[in-house]
């Protein structure tokens, strides 16, 4: 269904658009609207916070990473209005150049409603704002919130500076503390350890119904009008039976792979590696997605049922698939930040360190040599890379892909496999064309 849609974007990180992209969610659906959200980009953080906001799931939309029918499918929803957030700032893609929250407007042809960080601003505000708005034909931007504003007079100060550009001020959210959300070293804490988070959004919603004309920016809303191309069948679930980690150790899995394995027929059972549960001893397959098991080492390597299942599933030859955390948990030793080692599963030929951190980061074009749990030999996927975690031993076996950055450089193999068992750092999003 095509439910009337809109973006919200920033002219950089940082300027708030996350936090009022959640005050606006639980505000409209404490309102009675049926609310749904998408996030763009490869990120798994904020679409937590999104769906805690909304009471629905928050899919991704990636226009670098999936292909266009993809990005139509996953932009469907069963509701009344569709609140798209944006990620960095609105023009900000992959290294390329392409992947932007802008493209992904002007593709679906949704409005841009910008969330300006008004702090120490005045009169230039107009600039910025002109600036955005006429970079690009093909992206609209509608309206405007204003963030961070100091008072009556700065807020009269920024309209009347914005007036003559006949861009509609939607609102002006004044600087609050209590509007403040923890982050870590991947971002912000994830929602399920978020305390108060309940309490947190309902701040956030009486703030936007003060504050912003809600109204008006849900006229704003269009249904998207993607172009009518071929999107290619989804990828393949790598088993009927899928085991699935799920908790704080295994946060990071994204919603559209898990309920289109479900779509094509696949039956999910999730475990709890942190309760020392066991893979599903019927299945034919097991899923460590990426999560922060950097934190739990300690934990993860006294887990004695769960480390003997995942072996055990190797040995009876299931599918054991590990994505970045759980790949680390596949090899021999993860060391903590501490620097204390731990004796993972030992399935794969890896020893990682949190100790001696160092960002990997951007988007990634894997081709797979041999066949994966995701295609057969030759798939070229489309995926992103973001961990701290450095390899301080493999042995050389043939990777499990060979992969190049968004510009096209290569960077050689990435991945491991034994047997059944194939694990990488790469976070798989789509196929490409």
């Amino acid at each position: 269904m095509a439910a009337p849609g809109l973006v919200l974007a920033a002219p950089a990180s940082g300027s708030g658009k996350t936090v009022t992209v959640l005050a606006l969610l639980r505000h409209f659906s404490r309102s009675g609207v049926a609310v749904e959200s998408r996030k763009v980009g490869p990120d798994y953080i904020d679409p937590l916070f999104h769906a805690a906001a909304s009471g629905r799931p928050c899919l991704n939309l990636d226009p670098w990473a999936m292909r266009p029918g993809t990005l139509a499918r996953l932009a469907e929803a069963d509701a009344e209005l569709l609140v798209v957030e944006g990620v960095m700032g609105l023009f900000d893609g992959a290294a390329d150049g392409s992947g932007s929250t802008a493209d992904l407007a002007a593709q679906a042809g949704w409005p841009v409603v910008l969330v300006v960080d008004a702090k120490s601003q005045a009169q230039s505000i107009a600039a910025l704002v002109h600036g955005f708005g006429s970079f690009r034909r093909d992206v609209t931007v509608s309206g405007v919130i204003l963030n961070r504003v100091g008072s009556a007079r700065h807020e009269a100060l920024l309209r009347t500076a914005l007036e003559p550009l006949g861009v509609p001020v939607l609102g002006a959210l004044p600087r609050l503390e209590a509007l403040e959300l923890p982050d870590r070293h991947l971002g912000l804490v994830p929602a399920g350890e978020h305390v108060g988070l309940d309490a947190f959004l309902d701040r956030a919603a009486d703030a936007v119904a003060r504050h912003v004309d809600t109204a008006a920016l849900r006229r704003l809303a269009r249904p998207a009008a993607f172009p009518a191309e071929a999107g290619g069948a989804p990828l393949a679930p790598p088993g009927q039976r899928i085991a699935v980690a799920r908790d704080d150790a295994f946060v990071f899995a994204y919603p559209h792979l898990l309920a289109s394995w479900t779509k094509q027929g696949a039956e999910l059972v999730p475990f709890s590696p942190l309760a020392d549960e066991t893979p599903d001893a019927g299945a034919d397959a097991v899923f460590l997605p990426g999560g922060y098991p950097e934190l739990h080492a300690g934990h993860l390597a006294a887990a004695g049922r769960f480390l003997d299942g995942i072996r055990a599933a190797a040995e009876r030859g299931a599918v054991v698939y590990g994505e970045c955390g759980g790949y680390m948990v596949l090899g021999r030793v993860l060391e903590d930040g501490d620097g204390v080692r731990h004796a993972m599963a030992g399935l794969l030929p890896l020893e990682t360190s949190f100790a001696k951190r160092r960002l990997h980061l951007g988007y990634r074009e894997a081709v797979a040599p041999l066949a994966t749990p995701f295609g057969p030999a030759g798939t070229v996927l489309r995926g992103h890379e973001f961990h701290y975690a450095s390899i301080t031993a493999e042995e050389a076996d043939p990777p499990l892909f060979r992969v190049r950055d968004a510009r096209g450089d290569d960077l050689g193999g990435m991945g491991a496999r034994r047997g059944t068992v194939m694990g990488s750092f790469l976070h798989v999003v789509d196929a490409r064309e």
